[in-house]
């Protein structure tokens, strides 16, 4: 008579316990390396590629998985296939392009930048009490909708701190806003399925341009979208003039995403990054600082430099706002 604990059990288990470790490493190493190749060869693919590339860094958790279930199976051609894979992953988790080259010309004005996703309006009131609290000199505003958030703008304080505005868009997610402590004037936007306006801004004695970005998400539905739109803010950049150009937003990408690094190659450059805070999680609030990924940006033009940057907690939106000290400097 034999039992469960005999040798014949234990034979028998070993080998079922050795294929299923190998078959969750197989299945954990695809997962990592089909984005790994997309991102090495400058594509965001088709869904899941994009949505796994916001999340670059984290699949070194399921490559560090994979090379313990083949530790334990002694399968030693996914030792070295999870090897190549978490050497892939960390090869781009480094900062992308950090080392813009440094303005030449003299400094003009200091601004400060805030732009924030309020969630269908919901963040309003957050929204208020980080204009109270940062006094940021402009605003971009993201998903902004007319019941709460346009009549909260509209009020008296609001009015009499930024008495230059420009509002687009209809509805709780279409709607984004320009404030402005400078006079501002309509400079057209980007067309889009959610608004991105665009205003010419005179600092003192100095123009810019100020360009709200709000693409569509990299859903499966609306990736052609996204890619589109992304690629109308590239346009923009490649073709903006001798004068400064600033694009603050919810971008829905990261620079793990091809399209979104077509954006800094047309001569952009990301304000957080260049400010030391490299891959700082904004969405989803609710896991960031731990888990996320950068998707809100302030990317700036040759003549404007960050001295800080700083991310803001807004109860009622699943984005963190971003605080952007720039200093603009005169053409050399």
């Amino acid at each position: 008579m034999t039992t469960g604990n005999s040798p014949a059990a234990a034979t028998g288990t070993a080998p079922r316990r050795g294929r299923a470790a190998r078959t969750g490493a197989a299945v954990l190493l695809l997962l990592t390396t089909v984005p790994l190749l997309f991102r090495a060869g400058g594509s965001d693919g088709v869904t899941p590629v994009p949505q796994l590339l916001a999340f670059l860094p984290w699949l070194l958790v399921p490559g560090g998985t994979a090379l313990a279930l083949s530790l334990a199976a002694r399968w030693r051609p996914g030792l070295f296939w999870a090897a190549a894979a978490l050497l892939g992953t960390a090869a781009f988790i480094p900062s992308y392009a950090a080392d813009a080259p440094p303005p030449h010309g003299p400094s003009l004005a200091r601004l400060r930048v805030l732009t924030a996703n309020l969630e269908f309006g919901r963040a309003t009131d957050g929204l208020l009490a980080a204009l109270r609290r940062e006094r940021p000199d402009l605003v971009a505003v993201q998903e902004c909708d007319p019941e709460r958030c346009a009549a909260a703008l509209d009020s008296a304080a609001v009015r009499a701190a930024y008495p230059y505005r420009l509002l687009a868009g209809h509805g709780a997610s279409e709607g984004s806003a320009v404030l402005s402590r400078f006079p501002l004037s309509p400079d057209g936007e980007v067309a889009g399925e959610l608004a991105m306006p665009r205003a010419a801004v005179t600092v003192p004695g100095h123009r810019l341009r100020f360009q709200v970005a709000h693409p569509m998400p990299p859903l499966p539905a609306s990736l052609d979208t996204w890619r589109t739109e992304l690629g109308r803010l590239r346009d923009l950049a490649a073709s903006r003039g001798p004068e400064p150009l600033i694009v603050a937003g919810d971008f829905n990408s990261s620079r793990d995403h091809a399209a979104f690094r077509a954006v800094l190659d047309a001569g952009l450059h990301d304000s957080a990054e260049l400010a030391g805070l490299s891959r700082t999680p904004t969405w989803p609030a609710r896991t960031t600082p731990v888990l996320g990924a950068q998707i809100d940006h302030v990317l700036v033009s040759d003549a404007l430099r960050p001295r800080a940057a700083r991310f803001l907690d807004l109860a009622g939106t699943d984005h963190r706002a971003l605080a952007v000290d720039l200093e603009l400097h005169a053409a050399p």
